[in-house]
């Protein structure tokens, strides 16, 4: 799995490629469009890797007594009357 760093940093460097070609030519709306798309990508990747870290550190459900699934739907459908 990648590091959170690497993967921002990845980020940065494609827009600020980017960006550097947008000053080169002076194109500002480029250059602001540039910074508001990474601004808005950052944050959601930021959001995306701490759900990837979530998941990474959240143990499994502990496994039903042993019942396999079929047993679980059986009580499941005793439950609800089915």
């Amino acid at each position: 799995m990648r590091s959170r760093d690497r993967i921002l940093g990845n980020l940065e460097q494609i827009y600020r490629e980017s960006f550097d070609r947008a000053r080169v030519v002076d194109d500002k709306a480029r250059m602001v469009d540039l910074d508001n798309a990474y601004m808005r990508d950052q944050l959601m990747l930021e959001i995306l890797l701490d759900i990837r870290d979530l998941f990474a550190v959240t143990p499994a459900a502990p496994a039903d007594s042993g019942k396999s699934a079929l047993q679980q739907l059986q009580a499941l459908r005793r439950l609800t009357g089915r």
